[in-house]
């Protein structure tokens, strides 16, 4: 089968004949229909999280991002069938450790990301394997099509899950949105969606002019303004009541941390470059005095997709609104390097394999 793999980091993807995969016991082999191209392919292509312990591996297919029909069924599999239409989250769990009984396989003890590990092979290809089937796979449903669902695997659900949850967002929040990238848009329209006012924080104007399209009430420009923070505070009439880094740089996470207002919250969703490993100052001093929350916010727990869904179904949210442009697979390592540069709009998905 055909695959895009990681050869080299920093060097182009190479597209190429690979091994179709076999499923083990716990397994199922899911034929690829679509799969966003995100910023953490990026990441793994760049060499980065190395700090954590993290780095993708040379020979890694990336792509976690998916949705497909399963075409073959490991023998320990009880709850999954060939022709199956399924969505695979990109954390992928072992459906056994506390957290993961709860549903939560984004916090799993033993995570394994998909496409983003030597174990996992990723989605930039015609068919990949699913660990642990029965708990990581989502079933579709049928008004749920494979493409608006690519996006659902890690950008859109997690922007829902850091809004949602971890930010407990409620009608009529100013919400300042630093980065308008794939994660960053989805937030800007489940914010709306969601009945909070958003405010969308970026240095393009194409960036921030598709923001305006789903939803966004103001928009920043960062190199228009001279204080980045100030200018979301007049906005929004004292500060933001919640702040998201969709990014994950220095700049754009103080930023966000300071254009809060008095108890607001910060939800940090970008993951840092080579730059900053990890690691960036923050006003710890106002945060304290403000009562500020700082949250981390990675993926969405499973049992949150029940009622992602229904709100799809009901026309609150509309993910196909995010997407960006379609490719062929030809075309996912160009896609991928000119995120270098911030050129890629929305979600761009492979739909040809």
């Amino acid at each position: 089968m055909r695959a895009a793999v990681l050869e080299e980091h920093g060097e182009p993807l190479v597209v190429k004949d690979v091994d179709y995969p076999e499923p083990a016991p716990d397994q199922v082999i899911v034929e690829t229909e679509a799969c966003g191209v995100c910023r953490s392919d990026w990441h793994a292509w760049q060499g980065d999280w190395s700090w954590v312990g993290a780095a993708v591996p040379e020979g890694q297919i990336l792509g976690h991002e998916p949705a497909g029909v399963v075409a073959e069924v490991g023998e320990d599999v009880e709850t999954l069938s060939e022709g199956d239409r399924v969505a695979v989250p990109f954390h992928l769990g072992d459906g056994t450790c506390p957290h993961c009984r709860e549903g939560r396989a984004n916090n799993c003890e033993t995570v394994v990301p998909l496409g983003l590990s030597g174990v996992a092979p990723g989605a930039f290809a015609e068919a990949f394997p699913v660990r642990q089937a029965d708990y990581n796979c989502v079933k579709l449903p049928e008004d749920v099509g494979f493409t608006e669902m690519a996006g659902l695997g890690c950008r859109f659900m997690t922007a829902y899950h850091a809004l949602a949850d971890r930010a407990d967002l409620r009608p009529g929040d100013w919400v300042a949105v630093h980065g308008c990238g794939g994660v960053g848009l989805s937030a800007i329209h489940i914010a709306s969606a969601l009945g909070a006012h958003p405010i969308a924080v970026d240095v393009r104007d194409d960036k921030l002019e598709r923001a305006e399209e789903l939803g966004a009430r103001a928009t920043v420009n960062s190199t228009e303004v001279e204080n980045t923070a100030q200018e979301v505070k007049a906005i929004a009439g004292g500060g933001a009541d919640v702040s998201i880094d969709a990014l994950g740089i220095a700049e754009t996470c103080r930023n966000s941390v300071s254009s809060l207002g008095t108890r607001g919250t910060h939800v940090q969703v970008g993951l840092t470059t080579g730059e900053e490993q990890g690691q960036i100052d923050l006003p710890v001093d106002v945060m304290t005095m403000q009562e500020l929350d700082f949250h981390g916010s990675f993926g969405m727990p499973l049992v949150r997709y029940e009622e992602l869904f229904n709100l799809i179904a009901q026309g609150t949210l509309e993910p196909s609104e995010v997407l960006g442009e379609e490719l062929s697979l030809e075309e996912a390592p160009e896609t991928l390097a000119s995120m270098d540069s911030y050129e890629t709009i929305g979600i761009p998905v492979i739909t040809e394999f």
